[in-house]
């Protein structure tokens, strides 16, 4: 099975989760992407709020009804991807996102949901987080103070660059992202609180204890894991 595959099986099995009358949150990336035509073509009766402005045209062009936060703040279920998933005890999931440079917005609306369902092949399972570069989203002005900051905790970051055009990759709500090839990253909670401690950090893409169910989908199918 390729991944694309897999994305695709997960994807479909995710829509089963959702049923006529729920608000859903709609995740950002390829595998979100896919998700989102899978519901669509499913027909239900229910209402949206996206977490990307890629995102919220995809699903408006779909014929489906996408609000934003303000209108429906309170969500039934958020389904997304991720970069990394680890099983981490005393927290649960512990995910890396923000691959695909929506992590701030992903991290509102996946907080404004009863439930989260990450989606995923089988190869984002890890036993630590890491491996992934871990995205840090930056206030534009702070970048000369944050960069040598993160890179004095040992976070090795890099400014990310927009892939069709020249300069610097800017998130939907202008700021920037530094990727940190940070390594295994051991204490992910110890980790995360030294990030948010520097002043021009608006979101890192640790996403802790925050996902309720994973979809993994590999050789065998797609399994349900618990946190």
């Amino acid at each position: 099975m390729t991944q694309d595959e897999a994305k695709g099986l997960v994807a479909k099995r995710a829509t089963e989760f959702v049923k006529d009358g729920m608000v859903v949150g709609l995740g950002t990336g390829t595998t979100a992407t896919i998700f989102i035509r899978e519901l669509a073509a499913c027909g239900r009766k229910i209402r949206c709020v996206a977490s990307s402005d890629a995102s919220h045209d995809l699903a408006a062009s779909l014929g489906m009804s996408v609000a934003t936060l303000a209108e429906l703040p309170e969500l039934d279920v958020y389904i997304d991807g991720a970069d990394e998933i680890a099983k981490v005890k005393g927290m649960g999931f512990a995910l890396i996102k923000g691959g695909g440079g929506a992590l701030l917005r992903e991290k509102i609306v996946a907080s404004a949901a009863k439930s989260f369902i990450v989606v995923a092949d089988s190869t984002k399972m890890v036993e630590v987080l890491g491996k992934f570069p871990l995205p840090v989203e930056v206030i534009k002005m702070a970048l000369p103070v944050v960069q040598p900051r993160l890179a004095a905790l040992g976070l090795n970051p890099k400014l990310r660059q927009a892939k069709n055009e020249a300069g610097p990759y800017l998130t939907d709500e202008g700021n920037y992202i530094l990727d940190c090839a940070c390594g295994r990253i051991e204490d992910p909670e110890k980790t995360a609180a030294a990030i948010r401690a520097v002043v021009g950090v608006v979101e890192h893409g640790l996403f802790l204890g925050m996902a309720t169910l994973a979809l993994v989908a590999g050789e065998d199918g797609v399994s349900e894991v618990r946190p």
